[in-house]
């Protein structure tokens, strides 16, 4: 039959243009489907909501597709260690993409900030957070959730914040450790805890209203600097190239930021 067309469209102007624009199309398919890759994504907990608006945006755009894991930016480190199949890192810090970088599974020169974090203490209740210092003080006020310090980098901040308002010891009675900001999240969407010590990008992605919030000043913690890079299994491959590309675009950073982070320039601006 194909030989018949074929040979048919030839003898007909029409049929020989239809013919020809079949072969082009058929060619482009196949082109673009070599070309297509997928990219592994090892993703800190707390830009869970904003790369999944990303993701689709960015298999849209390239033909690429992403297949992410979200967790704490310790544990997924330790993945890494462990040989995990990822070809990108999001990070919810610095400290640990400069490490994979000095240990050899992170690719020097591609590490760069994706977003600056802010903590914000949060909870579902209406007002419970009008004075944050006579919530935090009290003690005999609900318990009060943090990610783990040891593997989530807000759970550090939100140590920090303790120490730097002396608080420590008042409130070590109240608090209950999840082991991603994404577990101290739910603690305190499921009334586990009264308050917990969040990403603001969580508390804008929450799809209920109500609730109080305490957007901690910047100056009680270190900066939560999200840091991406290219890992030693990615190095070869196009789709994680093009979606660190991505994250440093424009319009992703204007995403990000809607989300409820802060951003750095970058050099192509």
């Amino acid at each position: 039959m194909a030989v018949y067309f074929a040979v048919h469209a030839g003898q007909h102007p029409l049929l020989r243009g239809i013919c020809v624009g079949l072969i082009t199309l058929l060619l482009i398919l196949v082109s673009a489907g070599s070309q297509a890759a997928m990219v592994t994504a090892a993703v800190a907990a707390n830009f869970t909501a904003t790369m999944e608006k990303l993701v689709p945006l960015f298999e849209q755009r390239t033909g690429h597709t992403v297949r992410a894991s979200y967790g704490s930016t310790g544990k997924l480190y330790a993945q890494i260690r462990h040989g995990a199949p990822f070809d990108v890192f999001l990070a919810a810090d610095r400290a640990r993409p400069e490490r994979l970088e000095r240990e050899g599974d992170g690719v020097a020169g591609t590490r760069f900030t994706y977003a600056e974090g802010r903590l914000v203490l949060w909870s579902r209740e209406d007002n419970r957070l009008s004075d944050p210092e006579s919530f935090l003080t009290s003690a005999s006020g609900p318990r009060i959730a943090i990610g783990n310090p040891k593997t989530a980098p807000y759970g550090i901040a939100a140590m920090e914040v303790f120490d730097h308002l002396e608080l420590l010891e008042t409130v070590r009675p109240r608090l209950v450790s999840g082991d991603s900001i994404a577990q101290t999240f739910q603690f305190v969407a499921t009334g586990n805890a009264g308050a917990g010590f969040v990403a603001l990008a969580q508390v804008r992605a929450w799809n209920q209203t109500g609730g109080s919030a305490w957007l901690v000043p910047e100056s009680l913690h270190s900066p939560i600097t999200q840091q991406a890079q290219l890992l030693k299994r990615g190095k070869n491959n196009a789709a994680a190239a093009a979606f660190l590309a991505f994250l440093k675009s424009k319009e992703v950073r204007a995403i990000i930021e809607k989300d409820g982070y802060d951003t750095e320039p970058m050099p192509t601006d």
